[in-house]
């Protein structure tokens, strides 16, 4: 693995490694030989089909095993195959047409790969493994903010100064300031659960012309669904050229990267508490922070997961805007980029990874947010003028920021200006019995919401 030029396949390759039978080249290849049995066990139980004849239930058990015995040996021979035709899709069609020679179904060969295109098989195989990428990802990205909506209820009331334009603001809690990325992630999980995978399985152009010329009394759409939906549970796109359009695609990887972008923006936020000291970082015993300032705790695993999700997030924007272009009725630019899918899935890997180690490490410094509010008592200026607005009073917002515009402001200074003005009683009791850590506004409230 040190020779490996990725780091997916290097230095991370313990990390990703679930991806290897979802986008490795012997997944492809066991997804294309799923494909091509499916479509030939549908084409023997079509009646109209009567040279493809029925088989014995046998006979179908004997192709299922084709594809559950499909192991990186068998994919080797497959490449050796492909090292005569230089066509990787011809290559199943031979494999398979070897394996049932030996079998009783030798008589039924020529219907492998019945009228079909390379893309009719490819489009399905690519789909199968973005649909087992996300069975392996989706569960990560779940993790995350399951941890994250924990940490949201168990400090909703942990009061926080905030910070807008890096400027002391309106205090906050830790709990809703993780309760917004969660309810962030979480909207964008429900887009990448909702992208249907499409297939299509119509022929040169989309249209089924040799399926026709050879037996035109098939319903071949109906005949095709069966193996895209019921077989591979797919859905079915009759709107295709050659290629089916990957426009789908280019969805699930805009909502993949929209997740990671939210990702990126909650680790640049936590490594920023960390570095302010609202969190400190859990040691681990035999672990080295720098290599010459022993004391250091860096916050290393919010950096590498914001970088792991730039580098995913390159690869899913060239994807996205890469994929649904293709002159005319196909050319082949799709292909080559279609085979780093997984490249964009193991970054992402990556970064989830470290994002969930960087929280697990996570300890809240209460004394620390507390002496930051305490020394922050001009936020009161914005109730105190709120207040004095509905009282009536004249220029309440001009007279707080004389008062407190890059001033010192006390706890006294608020106290006396607050006794000095002509206020209902109620609220002026309030106002001078408000602090900065109980100025939260409804933000516990809010990250019970979750």
């Amino acid at each position: 693995m040190i020779t490996a030029i990725s780091p997916i396949d290097g230095r991370y390759a313990s990390k990703v490694s679930v991806l290897t039978d979802c986008f490795s080249e012997y997944a492809l290849m066991r997804n294309r030989v799923k494909v091509e049995v499916l479509w030939l066990l549908e084409l023997c139980a079509e009646a109209g089909i009567a040279q493809c004849r029925a088989l014995s239930s046998d006979e179908q058990a004997t192709l299922r095993a084709i594809v559950d015995n499909f192991t990186p040996e068998q994919a080797q021979i497959v490449k050796d195959i492909e090292s005569e035709t230089n066509h990787d899709v011809k290559a199943i069609e031979y494999y398979l047409k070897r394996q049932l020679d030996v079998t009783t179904m030798a008589d039924i060969t020529e219907f492998i790969h019945f009228s079909c295109t390379s893309e009719d098989i490819n489009n399905m195989s690519h789909a199968l493994m973005l649909k087992d990428g996300l069975s392996a990802l989706v569960p990560l990205q779940q993790q995350i903010e399951e941890q994250v909506a924990q940490l949201a209820h168990e400090f909703r009331a942990v009061s926080m100064l905030a910070r807008t334009h890096g400027q002391t603001a309106s205090p906050t809690t830790i709990g809703k300031e993780l309760a917004v990325f969660v309810a962030r992630l979480k909207r964008q999980s429900t887009c990448i659960a909702t992208v249907d995978i499409l297939g299509k399985l119509n022929g040169a152009v989309g249209n089924f012309n040799a399926h026709l010329s050879a037996y035109p009394d098939v319903d071949w759409p109906a005949l095709a669904q069966r193996v895209i939906e019921d077989g591979l549970g797919l859905k079915q796109n009759l709107f295709t050229t050659q290629i089916e359009p990957h426009d789908y695609m280019a969805e699930l990887f805009d909502a993949m990267a929209r997740w990671n972008t939210i990702l990126t923006d909650m680790n640049r936020d936590m490594w920023t508490y960390i570095s302010m000291g609202y969190f400190g970082q859990k040691t681990i015993k035999g672990e080295i922070g720098s290599s010459t300032m022993p004391h250091k705790v860096n916050p290393i695993d919010f950096e590498n997961s914001e970088g792991n999700s730039g580098l995913a997030n390159a690869m899913f924007g060239h994807l996205a805007s890469k994929l649904p272009i293709s002159r005319l009725q196909r050319d082949l630019t799709d292909s080559t980029v279609l085979r780093n899918m997984g490249v964009g899935f193991g970054y992402s890997m990556i970064a989830y990874h470290s994002v969930l180690k960087g929280l697990s490490k996570l300890k809240l410094n209460e004394h620390k947010l507390a002496a930051d509010l305490d020394q922050a008592w001009e936020v009161l200026a914005e109730p105190i003028q709120t207040v004095m607005r509905k009282a009536g009073i004249e220029n309440p917002y001009e007279k707080l920021k004389e008062l407190t515009r890059g001033q010192k402001i006390t706890q006294e200074i608020i106290r006396d200006f607050v006794e000095g003005l002509d206020l209902p009683a109620d609220d002026k009791k309030r106002l001078t019995e408000m602090t900065p850590a109980s100025y939260i506004g409804m933000a516990p409230e809010i990250a019970d919401l979750l």
